[in-house]
């Protein structure tokens, strides 16, 4: 039997065993961040972080483009969709849709004509707009239409803005002519609402012929007329992105060769510019959307001023020849494809040819006499197969003699593995494509675990373009896919990658850019919004942080002493902000835990004693945010006191930091 006193060391002597187990736990669990400031790598190109619109969710109209009324012109296939006839006394007029299509070929041919006998009160027809017309108190509105007089006094149309009997708006023009003329008047909303309706009323008797019926708010980005959604831009903008990818998406492509995107339709006066069905608009059964048509209001001339206006790169998609494989499959023979290189050949001048050529001329007219300085164009969308390969080639020898400084963009298909993308990067790499277009739309544990993707890739020869990646939270293309913390978190651990990367991979975008939430066809998207309000996803927080903190050249880092990523939950990417004289680490912690970490900044110089951090985290994996909460998961910034080049951190749970750091 043990005495007294023998029991109490050994009890003493067993606590210390735990403490010291304990410590030894936290040792373990705590990793170390070696950023080797004094190895800088290769430069991170400017490029790297950018956008892919497409026109899809109502993205364009109904979205980025703020024209409230749809059909304007009447030239869906059924010419009164989005219409309602409206008598508001007896007796009614006649109201007849004309087309002038058999006398000339014409982008906008047909019209509507309002007959309206004496004694009446007011006649005419309402716009249900976008799924509603949004309009804000106090803001105002243009409204315009195209207007000839037929017989008759004709005194007046009055124009009002309503939802339901609750008039928001009205103006009145007049005194019309026998030919055809644009008339406009200012509305002034007394209230908001997102699901208005515009109503336009023929008062007294007489015939009119309208056409072109517009209500467009003033206040837009950069206040340009046909100008673009502000709230949109402007989350665009504070993105800082390097490129922008437009129109698409498989818009580029349509169902049929005679339903894709040209661009020398989208351009020119807005009467002119030639309306086509989207390629979106009865592909999911599930979100039928048989009023999902392209007015092209937002053409390509809008899309080159919008790159500009962020400060991104534009990078136009052209059709190779190809329709969708998912759809027809149809093909343009080799032998007709003169017109389809041509019209690649007629986009870069359109961009980069003096004010005196052909269609530097028309951009100028346009009001754009400076070339917007094109660098790149996109050949296909999400093509594969050897039809694919043999058009691109045909491309590629004709557009690299004559422009041997602009780069293409082709396609590795639409899946990031498998026989068609392996069979697509032997035939392009042995053709010394530019860059190749990589997609995937997965799960978000596949995303943690793909983080070293690109790490064995060779590094020489075709640079990636990561153009079109999201998480999944159900499945490829599901309804039910979520914007959730889980998704936004699994892409930041695999961005980590794709900057760690960079030397290789060039460029990179989520996709789809844009939701309507009462219009979408496809989700997740990384903005949402509704006829008045938006907001940014986690997932576009997590893309905003990488871009803004780009940085100008890769960082080595090690983790743990090993350069590859994601162990213990654990990623980490670092690069040298050159002009700001900064570090910036980028830090990925998955786990449900906080992460003790030790920051080593090794090098000859010191860093300063404060930092800048900002962390994006949620303790709910499932968390999101929405119209009423737009900032439940949002980035918070603070700043730290650094001890030396070497020094303790604590990585929140389930969260993205970044680090700014000064170099002394």
């Amino acid at each position: 039997m043990k005495t007294r006193t023998e029991l109490s060391v050994w009890t003493r002597l067993l606590g210390l065993i735990c403490v010291i187990g304990l410590v030894t736990q936290v040792t373990l669990a705590q990793a170390n961040i070696t950023v080797q400031v004094d190895k800088p790598g290769a430069p991170v190109p400017k490029t790297l972080f950018g956008l892919f619109f497409e026109d899809i969710n109502f993205g364009a109209d109904g979205g980025l483009y703020p024209e409230r009324i749809k059909n304007r012109s009447f030239e869906f296939p059924n010419p009164m969709m989005g219409w309602t006839k409206v008598d508001r006394s007896e007796p009614k007029a006649q109201l007849h849709v004309f087309d002038q299509g058999s006398i000339k070929d014409t982008a906008n041919s047909h019209y509507v004509r309002i007959k309206a006998p004496a004694g009446n009160k007011g006649s005419g027809l309402t716009n249900e707009g976008f799924r509603g017309i949004g309009v804000e108190k106090g803001a105002e509105y243009t409204f315009s239409i195209m207007v000839r007089r037929v017989d008759g006094p004709a005194g007046h149309l009055r124009v009002e803005i309503n939802e339901g009997d609750r008039l928001l708006g009205e103006a009145r023009v007049s005194n019309f002519t026998k030919d055809w003329k644009t008339y406009t008047a200012t509305l002034r909303a007394s209230d908001t609402s997102s699901k208005a309706g515009l109503t336009v009323l023929l008062e007294g008797e007489g015939t009119v012929d309208i056409d072109m019926v517009s209500l467009y708010p003033k206040d837009t980005y950069q206040n340009r007329p046909n100008g673009l959604r502000k709230d949109l831009v402007t989350l665009l903008k504070d993105m800082k992105p390097g490129f922008l990818r437009f129109p698409g998406g498989c818009i580029v492509e349509g169902r049929y060769l005679d339903q894709r995107y040209q661009w020398k339709t989208t351009i020119g006066d807005l009467d002119e510019r030639r309306l086509i069905i989207n390629r979106w608009n009865t592909e999911f059964n599930w979100r039928l959307t048989p009023d999902y048509y392209q007015s092209f209001g937002l053409g390509y001339y809008e899309y080159f001023l919008l790159s500009e206006d962020i400060g991104a790169e534009p990078l136009p998609i052209l059709n190779c020849g190809m329709a969708c494989q998912f759809n027809s499959s149809e093909l343009a023979p080799l032998e007709d494809l003169d017109h389809y290189i041509q019209d690649a050949i007629d986009l870069i001048e359109f961009a980069n040819a003096p004010a005196n050529t052909e269609w530097g001329r028309k951009r100028a007219q346009m009001g754009h006499p400076r070339p917007f300085n094109l660098k790149m164009i996109g050949i296909g969308n999400e093509q594969w197969g050897p039809q694919y390969v043999e058009r691109y080639e045909v491309f590629a020898k004709v557009l690299k003699q004559k422009y041997p400084n602009v780069q293409l963009v082709s396609s590795a298909g639409p899946s990031p593995d498998g026989e068609r993308f392996d069979f697509l990067w032997e035939k392009l790499r042995a053709l010394n494509a530019d860059l190749i277009d990589e997609h995937y739309y997965m799960a978000p544990k596949w995303f943690r675990e793909n983080a070293g993707r690109y790490d064995n890739y060779p590094r020489t020869g075709p640079k990636v373009f990561a153009g079109e990646y999201a998480a999944q939270s159900v499945g490829i293309a599901s309804p039910d896919n979520k914007n959730n913390w889980e998704c936004a978190l699994s892409e930041a651990a695999f961005i980590t990658g794709l900057e760690r990367n960079a030397d290789v991979v060039a460029m990179t975008s989520y996709a789809p850019l844009f939701g309507h939430v009462d219009a979408w066809q496809w989700t997740p998207n990384m903005i949402w919004f509704d006829n008045l309000r938006s907001y940014g996803t986690p997932n576009y927080y997590v893309q905003r942080l990488f871009s803004v903190n780009r940085g100008t050249r890769l960082l080595p880092v090690l983790l743990d002493g090993s350069n590859k990523n994601g162990q213990g939950e654990v990623y980490a990417t670092a690069s040298l902000d050159e002009p700001a004289r900064e570090v910036i680490v980028k830090v990925v912690n998955t786990a449900a835990t906080a992460k003790p970490i030790t920051i080593d900044i090794a090098g000859p110089k010191r860093v300063g004693k404060t930092g800048n951090t900002f962390v994006l985290a949620s303790s709910d994996l499932k968390a999101e945010n929405s119209l009423d909460n737009p900032t439940r998961v949002a980035p918070v910034e603070r700043q730290i006191t650094v001890s030396g080049n070497q020094f303790p951190f604590t990585l929140t749970p389930q969260s993205l930091t970044v680090i700014r750091l000064a170099l002394r």
